[in-house]
C-alpha cells in the first residue's frame, strides 16, 4: 500500500480518515503492521478496517501520530485507558509517558498582588509559585520615569519630557517589585513613574488605575480571584489572591532512524509558551 493512500478505520463504530503514512509512524506499532495484513485484530470490511476498541480514545492516538505531540485536555483524567489503549496498538514510547501521568497532569497555579498606597506613591509586589509566570508578567509591565514641573499625583498626561523605561525589581525567579506615583524632588520638581501592561498602550501614572488594569489583565489570561485581605492595617497593604489550573509542558516523541533500524523513540519536553 503506498503511503499517499487514504485508509479508512472504524474504532468502536466511530469513523477515521487519515494517511498510511500517518499510521506508520511508528513502524513496530499494530497499526503500521495492520496495513501489511500482518494482524488479525484488524478486519477489513467494506473497504475499512474495523477495530473493536475505544472510539473516543482513539481520538487521542491518531492525534499523537499526526503530530507526534501528547495534547491532552485540561479536565482528561482517563490517564490508564488511554495508557492500555496505547500499549493495545503497540505505541509503547506513548504508553511508557502516559504512566507518568504526574507529567501530564495541569498543576495548581498561586498569584499574589500586593498593594500599598502612601500618598502620592503606589508600590506593588506579585509572588508567583510559577517561574515563568512571573518572567511573562514582567516582560508584560514596563515602568517609565521622568520629571514633571508643578504636576501631581492625578495628572493624566505624561511629562512633556522624554520618559525613560526602568527595570523592574526581582529579587527572585519567583517575585517582581514596582512603583508609581510622583515624589517630590526640588523646588517645584516632581519624579514620576508611569506603568504601562500590554496589551494595553497607556501609561498610567495612578495606584488605583494600575492595580485596575493588572488585576483585569490576570482575569484576562484564566486567572481567578480567590481572596482579598489587608495585610497590615497601618501600612494599608492589601493582599489579592489568584489561583489558575496551569497546563502541563508539552512533550514531543522524537523518532532516531538508523539505517536498519525501524526507529528509535524518545520523549522530550517541549518549548511552551510563557505563562501559559
Amino acid at each position: 500500500m503506498s503511503s499517499r493512500e487514504m485508509v479508512v478505520l472504524s474504532v468502536g463504530g466511530v469513523r477515521f480518515v487519515t494517511r498510511a503514512s500517518t499510521l506508520q509512524q511508528f513502524p513496530e506499532s499494530r497499526l503500521a503492521r495492520m496495513l501489511n495484513d500482518d494482524d488479525r485484530e484488524f478486519k477489513l470490511v467494506n473497504g475499512e478496517f474495523f477495530v473493536d476498541r475505544d472510539g473516543a480514545l482513539f481520538s487521542y492516538i491518531m492525534d499523537f501520530l499526526r503530530t507526534l505531540q501528547v495534547s491532552l485536555p485540561a479536565d482528561f483524567s482517563d490517564y490508564q485507558r488511554l495508557q492500555r489503549e496505547a500499549e493495545f496498538y503497540g505505541l509503547y514510547p506513548l504508553a511508557d509517558l502516559l504512566s507518568q501521568e504526574h507529567l501530564l497532569k495541569p498543576r495548581l497555579e498561586i498569584l499574589e498582588v500586593r498593594f500599598s498606597l502612601q500618598e502620592m506613591q503606589a508600590f506593588f509586589r506579585i509572588f508567583g509559585s510559577c517561574s515563568t509566570t512571573i518572567e511573562a508578567l514582567a516582560e508584560q509591565i514596563t515602568v517609565f520615569t521622568g520629571q514633571q514641573s508643578g504636576q501631581g499625583w492625578n495628572s493624566p498626561f505624561p511629562s512633556q519630557k522624554p520618559l525613560i523605561p526602568l527595570p523592574l525589581e526581582r529579587p527572585s525567579h519567583h517575585d517582581m517589585v514596582f512603583q508609581c506615583g510622583t515624589a517630590y524632588s526640588a523646588g517645584d520638581q516632581f519624579v514620576a513613574r508611569y506603568v504601562s501592561i500590554k496589551p494595553d498602550n497607556r501609561k498610567l501614572i495612578n495606584g488605583t488605575n494600575v492595580l485596575g488594569l493588572l488585576l483585569d489583565t490576570l482575569l484576562k489570561d484564566g486567572f481567578r480571584l480567590i481572596s482579598t485581605r489587608t495585610v497590615t492595617s497601618e501600612e494599608k497593604v492589601e493582599c489579592y489572591t489568584f489561583e489558575r489550573m496551569k497546563r502541563a509542558a508539552g512533550f514531543t516523541i522524537t523518532v532516531n532512524q538508523t539505517p536498519g533500524s525501524s526507529g528509535v523513540a524518545q520523549a522530550r519536553r517541549s518549548q511552551v509558551q510563557k505563562g501559559k
